[in-house]
């Protein structure tokens, strides 16, 4: 590429990033500004006088801590057992032959267009009438936030997962299996490691997804507000004499600090992941 066209798309590069950056700056600004610099009708993309008045508010409200630690709890089952679930079957469709296979592969694509807020009634239903039977899953618990997200993660996650599986070629599983290597052993120490970069990429949609989900959380969660997750905690700043948009933008701040920090864990593996890097 020549000297001018680099520039020009370094350029464009960077302002693409900053106007990606910019609600994120935003937000963290206005979660450090006082009430009256907020509440003005003259915003200013500075603050001279930083305050934390707003995390202070967002600590304060009772049962925060509890709600983090539903929010993690729940992000963390589906990020697990969706990775798990997803390698087993993105193995199963890829390695082995049976009916129905472009079939089943064909409806991990149609469950992709099914908007989740058409669904959002039909699965209150089905979490009411599942809780009589296994109270676990029922409604007003986390177990109805977790299959939910487990149930839409699943099919994304086993179409990417699917491509990764493909690319490790069958004569490392035909060599592993004359070396004496048991199916079970070359699924968890051969091809497992191989395509770990690609469960990192679906890991980090399950994560986001389920993080920062209010509609279920705000659908299945009618009354035991202990077991409610941290969007739900945003709510009580939403109030009919005015919205405290300081505490909405510190609240929203800590909201994100999780969803960075994963991304800063495993942002080596998800660009080999997102790029498809399995070796041969």
């Amino acid at each position: 590429m020549t000297r001018p066209w680099r520039f020009a798309a370094e350029a464009v590069a960077l302002l693409t990033a900053a106007v990606v950056a910019f609600p994120l700056y935003w937000m963290v600004l206005s979660a450090f500004k006082p009430e009256g610099e907020v509440q003005s009708d003259r915003p200013r993309p500075w603050t001279l006088h930083p305050t934390l008045d707003a995390f202070r508010r967002v600590f304060g409200q009772q049962d925060f801590g509890r709600y983090f630690l539903n929010s993690l709890l729940v992000a963390a089952v589906v990020v697990l057992a969706s990775a798990i679930v997803a390698f087993l079957a993105a193995t199963a469709v890829t390695r082995f032959r049976f009916r129905f296979r472009t079939t089943l592969l064909v409806m991990f694509l149609v469950a992709q267009m099914v908007p989740v807020e058409a669904l959002a009634i039909p699965l209150f239903f089905l979490m009411r009438d599942a809780g009589e039977v296994v109270p676990a899953i029922g409604l007003n618990t986390l177990g109805s936030l977790i299959l939910p997200h487990l149930a839409f993660s699943l099919p994304f996650a086993v179409w990417m997962l699917r491509g990764f599986v493909k690319a490790v070629p069958e004569a490392l599983e035909e060599a592993a299996h004359l070396d004496g290597a048991s199916r079970t052993r070359f699924l968890w120490q051969i091809l497992f490691p191989l395509v770990f970069p690609g469960l990192v990429a679906t890991s980090v949609f399950s994560f986001i997804s389920t993080w920062n989900d209010f509609l279920f959380a705000r659908s299945f969660i009618v009354s035991a507000t202990e077991n409610s997750t941290l969007p739900m905690a945003l709510l009580v700043f939403f109030k009919d004499e005015g919205n405290d948009w300081g505490g909405i933008m510190a609240a929203s701040t800590v909201m994100t600090l999780p969803v960075l920090l994963f991304f800063v864990l495993v942002q080596r593996r998800l660009v080999s992941g997102l790029g498809g890097a399995v070796k041969d």
